[in-house]
């Protein structure tokens, strides 16, 4: 079937595990199998984490640290405390009835309509399923969407290059991006939903961040990670997903016929062959060993680590012959997931995988059961904070008639 959209001209695809000498500092090993990214990733207490800008966030400022940036036994602890809240079981018993509202809604308003922007309606839908998930329910969604996109107007950013191929002034003006946005987050979202649940606790992870003690500034910084993340890596997959299905007849009939457990499967190929993240960095804190195809290489403390996670998810020998097309009948290797290493691995795989399919699903599922088409196709930009692709500009049309519910399961 249909191959990768999102994909660089500029990203090799080999070898499976690369030496890079900097000659500026700490050198960069690019992973590209996949055995060796999961001993990368599962290298308890050798590495920390190193994307996202993680090593120039401030960390005297926080009584914990936030879990997007934290290692060892602090993070190992926030994780199992939340774990509760992604679980599989508690996404569909506890958070279904309300996500499948609102996407009910949400492809209700887009088909009365008669023709939306994609990227536009899932931005505000997985908004408000996050919002929901984590506790930011006394602000508007609309409000809080664009609070959330000012995050993500940032320089770019190169972890090869001498000051991460920023100026001074393009970290002055990444400060001042991205403190300006939090601010705004902070009292439109954040500080009222704190006040309504000290008055009343809820089942959400904000109240659970509050008994446990968490500060106000402790609480902002996980919002804006758990908010960020929802929304930006949901709804490029959302998109992606979406292009994938609408222009491929046979793949979209599969789905539209299948139960939620097939639908799943095949959204799970797709976010293997388009994972939304591109690139996981870790740093060495001691000496690591990988083994790969052509032997053992010694990662030195104080190297980069690049998990090159599209080509990981290309790797042959884990995920089967083809493996650049999108086959959704894929048998991976034992131990393999059927997402690759879209989710990450190890001690910061992606909590929010389950939710994230699940959201993904409710809203793609009724979406096409309306039967629009694309008439205008996306365009793919590249965002190097988070290594991920972004599509914009996936227009579609609906036909005009009477509003039908499509069968759910």
């Amino acid at each position: 079937m249909s191959g990768r959209r999102a994909v660089r001209e500029d990203e090799a695809t080999g070898p499976p595990v690369e030496h890079v000498p900097l000659g500026h500092g700490p050198d960069i090993w690019r992973v590209r199998s996949f055995d060796a990214a999961r001993q990368v990733l599962r290298a308890r207490h050798l590495t920390t984490q190193a994307g996202f800008t993680a090593e120039r966030i401030p960390r005297g400022v926080f009584r914990r640290h936030p879990i997007l940036i934290s290692d060892g036994e602090g993070h190992d602890s926030q994780r199992r405390e939340l774990a509760r809240f992604f679980a599989p079981a508690v996404v569909a018993d506890r958070y279904g009835e309300r996500i499948d509202e609102l996407a009910r809604d949400t492809v209700g308003r887009a088909a009365a309509a008669g023709r939306c922007r994609l990227d536009e309606v899932a931005l505000h839908f997985s908004v408000a399923v996050t919002s929901e998930v984590v506790g930011l329910t006394e602000s508007t969604v609309a409000g809080m969407s664009r609070r959330l996109e000012g995050f993500f107007t940032q320089p770019p950013v190169d972890l090869s290059a001498p000051g991460w191929g920023r100026t001074r002034r393009q970290w002055l003006q990444a400060a001042i991006n991205g403190l300006v946005p939090i601010a705004r987050f902070h009292l439109a979202d954040v500080r009222p939903a704190i006040r309504a649940r000290r008055r009343r606790h809820r089942d959400d992870v904000l109240s659970h961040l509050i008994a446990a003690g968490h500060s106000t500034s402790d609480i902002l910084v996980e919002c804006v990670t758990y908010g960020t993340a929802g929304m930006v890596t949901t709804r490029e997959f959302i998109s992606m997903a979406c292009w994938h299905l609408l222009t491929d007849r046979e793949l979209a009939a599969e789905y539209l016929a299948a139960e939620q457990p097939r639908r799943v499967e095949i959204l799970e190929e797709i976010i293997r062959l388009e994972p939304v993240v591109g690139h996981l960095f870790r740093r060495a804190q001691d000496d690591i060993e990988i083994t790969a195809p052509g032997g053992t290489v010694t990662v030195p403390a104080g190297d980069l680590i690049d998990i090159c996670v599209r080509a990981t998810n290309t790797d042959e020998q884990a995920v089967g012959p083809d493996p650049e097309s999108l086959c959704p009948v894929r048998s991976t290797a034992d131990s393999v997931p059927a997402v690759g290493m879209s989710f990450s691995d190890g001690a910061h795989k992606c909590p929010g995988q389950t939710l994230a399919l699940y959201e993904t699903d409710a809203l793609l599922h009724r979406l096409l059961d309306r039967s629009p088409t694309v008439v205008a196709e996306p365009t793919i930009g590249w965002d190097s904070v988070i290594e991920g692709y972004r599509l914009r500009g996936l227009e579609l049309a609906f036909p005009q008639g009477p509003a039908r519910e499509g069968r759910r399961s």
